[in-house]
């Protein structure tokens, strides 16, 4: 028999030695990842994207495949019935009818077919809890998605402001020029800054672009526009519970114990493959000139007992039995990695929420720091006290920051649905879903 370690046991201990994360100022309890953000047009995305993924929809059906193997496990624990009709007809004789009935069954001395049949059961358990995952991930990229969207909508109106400051620019330069007040050097930086910043404008334009179309994969469409919002939705920053809390409610960590318990029921029953096996089969058979008189009028019964046992194989179901140790031994390591993973990703989260706060506090000061030195600096130049090239030099200085702070506040937000689905924050239903 089995001498392997009891890996549920230790699956259980590694989960509960994981002490605590990282400490939050602050957060809210919450227990839906939808419930982050408040907003019908997301709860209506979410709900479309649940209907029509093509991946979602195919993990599913992976499920549905799985139930269906295991009520085909099951119905090798009730015995077999099987019925039978045959005609033979020879010269002399005529036409002869044989029926039969067969009743036969497989003791289940061992509990081999019950082992496979909650072997079978942890595999739609491991494939459910899949599936959760998968759904949780597929609500938390739309959400991402969502407000990407928003994000380079935002980069497309800063990118087109500068592309309209910089074309200014460029015309009174121009003007100065033709007037005999500017020089040639002047001109050409600042067609050089308004053409840079077309380009610029194109790209981020088709990166919006881009993005819808991600959307809509995602979404189950072949095309189609998404509303954008105008400014950026709130988002809640979500508490992190006690560890053991949280890490019991990830599907994956759900599904990587459940096929360590898969697993160690198919090792059991490949040792058992080497016991004997017993099996019981009744028979009813009758013969006549007629369908009807071979229909069991008279029958003939008759019952057969059957003891098998493997003598020699080879080796083949020792080596089977070694093998689905192993694969108990990696289905542990698997459920170890999960949980490692499990644990950076919320300690990743936590972190990260805490450096984008610092970062935007600083580009946000930065920002209005560089609009004042812009003012100034106009200021100046119509008076002759600076170069054109050191106003270019502020101005760019100015969207610049203007463009980062607006991804770091999408990174931030981002970063909070990330948060949420490492907490292990599910769907709530809606009337919509």
């Amino acid at each position: 028999m089995s001498t392997s370690p009891d890996y549920l046991s230790q699956a259980d201990s590694d989960r509960q030695n994981v002490v605590s994360w990282s400490e939050m100022d602050v957060g809210s309890e919450t227990t839906y990842l939808n419930e982050l953000v408040n907003s019908r047009d997301l709860d209506a995305l979410i709900a479309e994207a649940r209907a029509a993924n093509p991946d979602l929809r195919q993990t599913l059906l992976s499920l549905d495949i799985l139930r269906a193997q295991y009520r085909a496990t099951q119905a090798d624990q009730l015995p077999d019935v099987e019925a039978g009709l045959g005609a033979n007809r020879t010269e002399d004789l005529g036409t002869a009818y044989t029926g039969s009935v067969s009743v036969s069954w497989e003791l289940d001395l061992w509990s081999k077919i019950s082992d496979e049949a909650s072997a079978a059961a942890g595999d739609v358990a491991e494939q459910l809890a899949l599936y959760q995952a998968a759904r949780d991930t597929l609500a938390a990229e739309v959400i991402q998605g969502w407000l990407k969207l928003v994000n380079l909508d935002r980069s497309v109106a800063i990118e087109t402001q500068r592309v309209e400051l910089l074309e200014k620019n460029e015309q009174w330069i121009l003007q100065r020029y033709r007037s005999g007040l500017g020089d040639l050097e002047d001109l050409d930086s600042a067609q050089s800054s308004a053409a840079s910043a077309r380009a610029t404008l194109i790209a981020v334009q088709e990166s919006l672009k881009q993005q819808q179309r991600v959307l809509n994969l995602l979404l189950g469409r072949s095309h189609g526009n998404t509303v954008i919002a105008s400014s950026y939705p709130q988002v809640l920053l979500p508490l992190a519970d006690l560890a053991d809390q949280t890490l019991r409610r990830r599907p994956d960590l759900k599904a990587a114990y459940v096929a360590i318990e898969a697993s160690d029921f198919r090792a059991s029953l490949a040792y058992k493959e080497m016991l004997p096996s017993i099996s019981l089969e009744a028979a009813l058979s009758d013969t006549g000139t007629s369908p009807s008189e071979a229909l069991l009028r008279n029958p003939v019964w008759s019952l057969l007992g059957q003891l098998t046992a493997p003598l020699f194989r080879g080796g083949e179901l020792q080596a089977n039995a070694e093998a689905a140790e192993l694969t108990t031994a990696r289905s542990y390591q698997a459920y170890r990695e999960t949980l490692l993973k499990a644990v950076q990703e919320v300690e990743d989260a936590i972190g990260q929420e805490s450096s984008l706060a610092q970062q935007q506090q600083q580009i946000d000061s930065a920002l209005l720091s560089a609009r004042r030195n812009y003012q100034q600096y106009q200021q100046k130049y119509r008076n002759g006290l600076v170069s054109v090239l050191d106003l270019l030099q502020v101005q760019q200085q100015t969207f610049d920051l203007e463009s980062q702070l607006n991804d770091l506040t999408y990174e931030r937000l981002s970063n909070r649905i990330t948060l949420g689905l490492a907490l292990g924050l599910g769907i709530k239903e809606t009337g919509q879903s």
